[in-house]
């Protein structure tokens, strides 16, 4: 009992952190600025509460509600930030192609440091293949001027710069047309690319059967995420809103312009956070991955190979048995059930 307490409490955390918080901020800032220039609109005028108890549990009534569909929206909403939906096929297109030579500059530009950096120690003797690497990477007038601004950072602004490309998938056929979409996608790819654990097919038996202080982790990092995503979306409504109650007949222009602007300018901050929150979201799936491949191959009836490659290959059967249609072939992973895989 006290177990499913526990995790009923665990998950009315996250949605209040995550989406009702960020509601509720959200209404404030509509209720103070935008809703006074709409009361003389009919519909708003007769729903409006007469006294201040009444509009502070039309606040709480209406975050609740929200902050509950934006939860249950939240799949659709990551998916626009991400670049998958509602995007037309040139602008995807361009997205990928900007994002993808976004990360081989950054590749480059480390890469370009740490010749340097062995030029330097080794009195500027390299040998021939990095000294043709660094006249590569120095004739490259993108390089050579980001360079410029590299060599002048210190020791951890240049660790940023190792962050920046870690927010990348390893593979770049993997890469999204968004900064945001790259960060979530990297550790979408994590259990594939170390493992061949494809994470997308097995999400709900990894945590299912994964150390429930790992899953939680888990959880409590995507909650962060989520509360700048619900952010950014009510901040992009209210500002709309903003900008169509100067119309109204009571509008009070100042304050909606201010409004409309100062939210307009925080989306990009908000979307920036996001992106940030994400990489404690990606070390708890990592962690996640690491830990939890062992119990959910005992929960599977099968025996974690001591071997890397045979265990690859054994999450690979698996992966495939669970997203195809069984044939013949998928008996392969029988040398893998309880009783130990290939493997020396």
């Amino acid at each position: 009992m006290g177990d499913i307490a526990k995790g009923v409490l665990g998950g009315a955390w996250t949605l209040l952190v995550g989406w009702i918080l960020p509601t509720a901020l959200n209404l404030s800032v509509f209720f103070f600025a935008v809703a006074p220039s709409l009361h003389s609109a009919g519909p708003v005028a007769r729903l409006w509460p007469t006294t201040q108890a009444g509009a502070t549990l039309l606040l709480l009534a209406t975050s609740v509600l929200l902050g509950l569909v934006l939860s249950a929206l939240q799949n659709q909403l990551y998916r626009i930030l991400e670049g998958y939906l509602l995007w037309p096929g040139a602008a995807y297109d361009y997205g990928c192609a900007r994002r993808r030579q976004d990360k081989g500059d950054l590749r480059d530009r480390l890469k370009l440091m740490r010749l340097e950096r062995r030029a330097e120690q080794h009195d500027g003797v390299l040998p021939v293949i990095a000294t043709a690497d660094l006249a590569l990477l120095r004739a490259n007038p993108r390089i050579t001027r980001a360079a410029r601004k590299d060599r002048r950072r210190s020791g951890v602004q240049r660790a940023l710069l190792s962050e920046s490309l870690a927010r990348y998938p390893i593979d770049d056929g993997q890469i999204a047309p968004t900064r945001l979409g790259n960060a979530i996608r990297r550790f979408e790819e994590y259990g594939y690319d170390r493992f061949r654990l494809d994470t997308q097919v097995l999400w709900n038996e990894l945590t299912g059967t994964a150390p429930e202080q790992v899953r939680r982790q888990a959880d409590l990092a995507r909650t962060n995420a989520d509360f700048f995503i619900a952010l950014l979306a009510g901040h992009a409504v209210v500002a709309a809103a903003a900008a169509a109650a100067l119309g109204s007949a009571r509008a009070d222009t100042p304050l909606l312009l201010v409004t409309a602007i100062v939210l307009g300018c925080l989306i990009p901050l908000w979307y920036r956070s996001t992106v940030v929150a994400v990489d404690e979201w990606a070390a708890a799936v990592r962690a996640l991955v690491n830990v939890g491949r062992k119990p959910l191959a005992e929960s599977l009836g099968l025996a974690l190979p001591s071997d890397l490659e045979a265990e690859r290959t054994m999450w690979a059967l698996v992966t495939k048995l669970s997203r195809l249609p069984y044939n013949e072939r998928r008996s392969a992973l029988d040398p893998y059930r309880s009783g130990g895989g290939p493997g020396p």
